[in-house]
């Protein structure tokens, strides 16, 4: 399917980075995009669990407890070849259209 064809807002499609983007936000949009699949999802809060409860420093300043947090792990990578599989929604087709022309489409 090419890209300029209409995206059925309820369909699941398969994305394939052909060229990565050049400006900040839309590789944002495009690591948006990619975090929303359900595998990347569990992952995330999995490590968010775990950091909160073993990686996270409590430390006192002040007399008070303060917490060091760790920084969020990233499990996607914006690059050339990466793909991504993703069930449409309305809400997210503007973003997915604005970074269109970085994405080759292929129905999942």
């Amino acid at each position: 399917m090419s890209t300029t064809t209409e995206l059925n807002p309820t369909g699941t499609y398969t994305f394939t980075i052909t060229k990565a983007p050049e400006r900040t936000a839309q590789v944002k949009t495009v690591k948006r995009l990619m975090e929303m699949q359900p595998e990347i999802q569990k992952g995330l809060s999995s490590l968010a669990k775990r950091r909160a409860q073993t990686d996270n420093d409590p430390r006192r300043r002040a007399g008070r407890i303060w917490i060091h947090r760790k920084r969020r792990t990233n499990l996607v990578k914006v690059a050339q070849g990466e793909t991504f599989t993703l069930r449409l929604t309305p809400q997210i087709l503007p973003d997915l259209r604005s970074v269109l022309p970085f994405l080759d489409v292929k129905d999942a």
